[in-house]
């Protein structure tokens, strides 16, 4: 796709984004305080197109503020440079070079491939087994990447016999708030990652700016970030097909997880020509980007869909209409159902943060029935 095509899909991402903290250097600055320390001298911030759960303000000395979900902050130190008396409490030092990193928030993972900077998480909280990123798998089980026990039960003996220098964790850490205490106890700084909480795709691709910073690997973040930007253009002239998709998955309770209308995943269906069944589920202003529901509630709502999606990031994929059938009778009733447009995930989408484009892509082929091999989702027989 060409320049038409890119400059189509920002118009549509545009119209779809409202005003953000990383919006652009203005909006960043105008939402906090830069002034954090007299020996600091600001000079800019981060341009950021879609992310709004991040800031970084810069500072002379490659110094810069990091700023999550509008109030945990941290201040990057660059190395050879040491932090600047005075700083309010609440800001977390981060000093460069950042090496051995526990990774726990897996979305994370792809972000660190894509930038070929996987050299630089020395520990995982998920087991080899566990990781549909292959190249993560292979530094798992060539040795380069350690298992360090999940969020709830890290190896902290294992942790601090290799100095690691950050722990990056999903917000499940708050469940556990006494191991994000002990982490810092240890002097092992903890930072909270919140791109699943973006509410567009690019978004959420778009955090890999900031573990390029954290890396020193800049130049290769913005590389990686714009290549998702091309592949969301193959479908950035996509026409509206007025068909509805409906994308869930049924707990072991028997219940339908669905996502709320303003989350990631329903703006992908619309970029690829689709609507998300749901056109106003949930509340955008809570932490949560999914919505719990019986299936009573989820058939009234979603049983006319012309297409379903099953999601397997939870208990695995699927491998026919009947296994989905055997989760709720009642999905045999569904319009997909009853006119063969039924599919699953192949893959962990919640691993795959650098792939959505792709992703996207086959949500259109999927709509249109146009030719291609489609990489992350398959149909159900």
């Amino acid at each position: 796709m060409g320049t038409k095509g890119t400059a189509a899909l920002l118009i549509l991402l545009t119209a779809l984004t409202v005003t953000a903290c990383g919006a652009s250097s203005a909006a960043s600055t105008a939402t906090q305080d830069t002034d954090i320390s007299e020996e600091l001298t600001y000079t800019e911030s981060m341009e950021l197109s879609y992310a709004e759960e991040f800031c970084v303000d810069y500072y002379e000395k490659d110094f810069a503020l990091i700023t999550i979900a509008g109030s945990a902050r941290y201040l990057l130190v660059p190395e050879g440079e040491t932090a600047p008396e005075g700083l309010d409490e609440d800001i977390v030092i981060l000093q460069q070079p950042i090496e051995n990193i526990y990774l726990v928030a897996s979305a994370v993972m792809d972000m660190f491939v894509s930038m070929d900077a996987l050299d630089s998480i020395r520990f995982s909280g998920t087991q080899a087994d566990g990781w549909y990123i292959e190249e993560a798998k292979t530094a798992m089980e060539n040795g380069d990447i350690l298992y360090a026990g999940k969020y709830s039960a890290p190896d902290y003996e294992q942790i601090l016999a290799e100095n690691c220098g950050l722990a990056i964790e999903n917000t499940m850490i708050y469940h556990t708030p006494e191991v994000q205490e002990q982490l810092e106890k240890f002097g092992i700084p903890v930072l909270v990652d919140y791109s699943s909480y973006e509410a567009e795709p690019l978004g959420r691709t778009e955090w890999v700016k900031l573990y390029g910073l954290l890396v020193g690997a800049e130049e290769a973040a913005e590389e990686a970030f714009a290549a998702e930007i091309d592949e969301f253009a193959i479908v950035a002239d996509a026409e509206q097909t007025g068909l509805t998709v409906a994308f869930f998955y049924i707990t072991t309770n028997g219940e339908a997880n669905v996502r709320q209308s303003s989350d990631y995943l329903p703006k992908m269906i619309e970029l690829a020509g689709g609507t998300y069944i749901f056109e106003d589920l949930g509340d955008e202003d809570t932490a949560s980007s999914t919505v719990t529901m019986t299936m009573e509630e989820f058939y009234a709502g979603a049983k006319d869909a012309d297409y379903i999606i099953y999601n397997s990031t939870i208990d695995g994929e699927l491998t026919s209409i009947d296994e989905l059938l055997g989760k709720s009778s009642l999905l045999e009733n569904f319009s997909a159902v009853q006119n063969g447009n039924v599919y699953c995930t192949s893959r962990n989408l919640y691993q795959s943060s650098m792939e959505l484009g792709t992703i996207t892509a086959d949500i259109h082929r999927m709509l249109t029935g146009e030719d291609g091999e489609l990489t992350y989702l398959y149909k159900l027989e």
